[in-house]
């Protein structure tokens, strides 16, 4: 029989040389607060785990879009109970949307749970671990607004070519099935020469890539009163030097006006890729959900998008199975999803969630029912994408080398990366390691086949630039690295028909 170790039984080690491991969930936002968590930690003290060794403090940084959530959190931290009855000191900590929404429910179900912090104040961190480490007891924090914005804080970024810069926390929108503006509530702005200062000392170590974040990132300026701050700021960003790739996530169609699409087509670094969450293609799925546009409007956007990036990837967010969802409703979603040509949809079937209007609406869509238009849905999606990457074939594409793009990189004798489109490329590449991208590097090259989710160039490089980002990249490789953030890094090019990876971030 297990016996329960409380937080009162923990050991009085000190933190220095105490190791951490943080294994996050959910969206983009989330990977962003892993990596400042890390950074927290490691400025406290802490060092990251090894790989395969069991850490001193484990930190779940949660979601709470999809109902399954809950479970998972509990089935983990049920699993770690026996782990930390057999290691003296061990912490659990519980962070994130989950963490704000359930509060101190989590430690009553969880009594060997350490500390539980919300999403407006992950700076607290390292006290709190150590103040249920001193007091002996279970320390539950969490405030109601933004307490420091978290790029204002200690970071371990994980991709030293490649980083996430946040413009905004929270959200304004009311959608119906959502519950992320409640757990992170209104939306907080950066000002802009925040934000510009940030991607300049990230050039300055090496990153050439930057995604900007926002729970609805073309409303940035809101909160100081320029609706055209964010246009303004794509096009300040193709002012830093170095700065090789601009991408952004996720947009809301209501807030997406044509200064943006031209501050896309017009700034050189500013990729042509968007991430335009759908939702539903039925108008009156549209009006249940509280989204303010129509399916004509939303396509309207993409005709305009496309006519100032004629090669421009768009990728979207598709619910099935919204409440009161009728198969007239579904078909308007296929039809709109098939005019849209997407590159890519991440796919979800509505759950409820407690604490939202669309939990408690009337003509919920039976299971079976959901999962035979999820089915069409993905269907259609994989093939229009295919149709998409087929017209690719033969051209030209320049092509960002990464770390852990490619599961069969080494068995295949190829390297991946994303085109500036945000494609999954593999690319067969020298054996010479003097004529083998790194990391970072950029290369030219021509795609030889196409399949749903990724694309492959067979036919070697037709030039390689060596770049400060695969500079970085060796640097750090000639350091001790530990993988201490599990990252939920999404993949934007392939569907994720559960994973709550876009979910969050609805735009």
């Amino acid at each position: 029989m297990t016996t329960l170790v409380s937080p009162s039984a923990l050991s009085a080690a000190p933190v220095e040389g105490r190791t951490y491991q943080i294994r996050t969930h959910g969206c983009q936002m989330n990977v962003h607060d892993s990596e400042r968590l890390a950074g927290l930690l490691e400025t406290a003290g802490y060092r990251p785990a090894e790989d395969g060794a069991a850490a001193d403090v484990v930190v779940f940084n949660t979601c709470a879009v999809r109902e399954n959530a809950d479970n998972k959190l509990y089935g983990s931290l049920g699993h770690l109970l026996a782990t930390k009855n057999t290691t003296p000191g061990m912490q659990i900590a519980v962070g994130g949307c989950l963490a704000q929404k359930d509060r101190g429910d989590i430690v009553r179900r969880a009594p060997w749970v350490d500390v539980v912090f919300g999403t407006h104040n992950i700076g607290s961190l390292p006290v709190l671990l150590e103040r249920a480490r001193i007091e002996r007891e279970a320390q539950v924090e969490i405030e109601e607004a933004l307490q420091t914005f978290p790029s204002n804080l200690p970071t371990r970024r994980e991709s030293p070519y490649a980083a996430w810069v946040s413009v905004s926390v929270g959200c304004n929108n009311t959608c119906t099935f959502c519950i992320v503006p409640s757990l992170r509530g209104r939306e907080t702005d950066r000002r802009p020469g925040d934000v510009l200062a940030e991607i300049e000392m990230l050039v300055a170590e090496g990153v050439q890539e930057v995604t900007l974040l926002g729970q609805n990132v073309n409303a940035y300026g809101v909160e100081f009163g320029d609706r055209a701050a964010f246009a303004k700021l794509l096009r300040a960003c193709g002012q830093v030097e170095g700065l090789e790739r601009v991408r952004f996530t996720s947009p809301h169609p209501k807030d997406f006006t044509d200064d943006v699409i031209a501050a896309m087509a017009e700034t050189p670094n500013v990729m042509p890729q968007l991430h335009m969450p759908l939702q539903s293609g039925s108008d009156a799925v549209l009006r249940a959900m509280r989204r303010s546009y129509r399916s004509e409007r939303y396509l309207a956007i993409l005709d305009r998008v496309r006519a100032a990036m004629p090669h421009a990837a768009i990728t979207t967010d598709i619910i099935v199975g919204f409440p009161g969802e009728t198969e007239a409703d579904f078909q308007a979603t296929l039809d709109v999803a098939a005019a849209s040509r997407f590159a890519a949809a991440f796919t979800f079937q509505y759950s409820i969630r407690a604490g939202t209007p669309a939990a408690t609406m009337p003509d919920q869509v039976p299971k079976p029912v959901v999962q035979e238009r999820y089915e069409r849905l993905t269907t259609l999606v994989k093939e229009m994408a295919w149709q998409e990457n087929r017209r690719l074939v033969g051209t030209e594409v320049e092509v960002m080398f990464a770390d852990g793009e490619g599961r069969k990189d080494a068995a295949t004798a190829r390297m991946s990366g994303r085109a500036r489109d945000n494609r999954l490329v593999h690319v067969a590449v020298p054996e010479d390691p003097a004529l083998r991208p790194r990391p970072g590097d950029l290369a030219q090259t021509t795609i030889t086949y196409a399949a749903p989710h990724h694309l492959n160039a067979d036919g070697g490089l037709a030039g390689l630039r060596r770049t400060r980002g695969g500079d970085a990249w060796e640097g750090r490789r000639a350091m001790p690295t530990r993988a201490a953030v599990g990252l939920g890094l999404p993949s934007v090019g392939v569907p994720a028909p559960l994973a709550p990876a876009a979910a969050c971030q609805t735009g």
